[in-house]
């Protein structure tokens, strides 16, 4: 009888600690859900919750939980599509903009394979050491390369640390490009977003070859047909549409933020130049209201086919390529993150960063200053 008590009390407390067990972790990681029939990743923490879609790669939702405003929603599918597409912040790989003439007949896609195919899940989401990390993969059929990504989400800060592995499988070297393309859209996208890099100097995408860098522009207010344009708002015209920088010499890290005061959010990027040296601003009307803006920052400032990159090489001595080797792999990162803002903020002046601490001042002579530890 004793022995048949301690046996029930013992099922009772393994069955309690399960249970504990499972309150404790399944708020903060996710496997997987279906949205209208497409498959996510989800990492979610007590704070915000970030989504990648399986079908092209794309990180299409990072939010707060306890106010659901989504950045990231941009060139989402009608329902019941479950095609790969570039949606939110997808990525450009192995190339930037459109294929040769040559390439696009054989099939190649504008912006490359990597949005357009189905990526693998290696590793579900899993908690360990005060991250939440997943890890997802593709595979470019005619690139012949691979990208291995590694996510991981702060369980006590919004913060994701992205880490991706591109590996080149081909038997001979090649020539490529990635550009991160974070592509906000409404409702958070709207008159009041302010955006804010330390980007330097530039050109316009629709000055043509041979010399797209004549004339040169300074972020963020340039000189276009006659008027003065502020790249940082984005009202009824989005003309320049295209336009890509550099930063000064000697800056470690690059960092873009586009902040919505009146909603109170704030979303940004930082990342190391040597990873990616170029940031292009993309903006986007329709109907006389933002309808887009991207803030992406890559391996090149020049939209163009390989050979007219080749045929430039360089601009403002940066290059506008990466080379790989056969069966050599190079990494690259950065981080994002979101933050609350006050109906008053003026924008970001400069962001200060180390490896767990994100400082944001606010720009023209505002006193609102955020940290974000992680």
């Amino acid at each position: 009888m004793l022995m048949h008590v301690q046996e029930v009390v013992m099922k009772s407390l393994i069955c309690t600690f399960a249970a504990v067990c499972l309150i404790l972790t399944s708020h903060a990681v996710m496997a997987e859900k279906s949205v209208e029939g497409r498959r996510q990743v989800v990492l979610e923490s007590n704070q915000v919750t970030v989504s990648f879609d399986v079908g092209g790669g794309s990180l299409v939702d990072f939010h707060f939980n306890d106010t659901g405003l989504n950045p990231f929603m941009w060139n989402f599918p009608e329902a019941g599509d479950k095609k790969p597409r570039p949606m939110g912040h997808f990525i450009c790989f192995d190339r930037w903009g459109q294929p040769s003439a040559n390439e696009e007949k054989n099939g190649m896609p504008y912006h490359g394979e990597a949005s357009q195919v189905d990526w693998t899940v290696n590793s579900a989401p899993v908690s360990r050491n005060g991250k939440i990390t997943a890890t997802m993969s593709c595979r470019l059929p005619m690139g012949g390369m691979t990208l291995e990504r590694t996510a991981s989400l702060s369980e006590k800060s919004p913060v994701l640390e992205v880490r991706e592995l591109i590996t080149n499988v081909n038997k001979l070297s090649r020539v490529y490009n990635i550009v991160q393309h974070p592509s906000i859209a409404p409702p958070f996208l709207d008159e009041n977003v302010i955006v804010d890099s330390n980007a330097w100097k530039g050109f316009m995408q629709e000055t043509p070859m041979p010399t797209p860098e004549e004339p040169t522009i300074y972020w963020p207010q340039i000189a276009y047909k006659g008027k003065l344009v502020d790249l940082g708002r984005l009202t009824d015209d989005h003309n320049p549409a295209v336009t890509s920088f550099v930063f000064r010499d000697g800056t470690e890290y690059g960092w873009v933020t586009a902040s919505n005061p009146a909603k109170g959010l704030l979303v940004g990027y930082i990342w190391n130049l040597k990873d990616y040296p170029w940031l292009s601003i993309w903006r986007n009307t329709a109907d006389g209201k933002p309808a887009a803006r991207g803030l992406e920052f890559g391996t090149t400032g020049l939209h163009q086919p390989f050979p007219q990159i080749l045929e430039k090489m360089t601009i403002f001595g940066n290059t506008l390529c990466n080379y790989l080797d056969a069966d050599q792999s190079v990494e690259k990162s950065y981080v994002t993150f979101l933050a609350e803002i006050p109906r008053n903020f003026k924008g970001v002046g400069e962001i200060d960063y180390s490896n767990g601490s994100i400082v944001i001042h606010e720009r023209d002579g505002g006193t609102n200053t955020i940290r974000i530890n992680y």
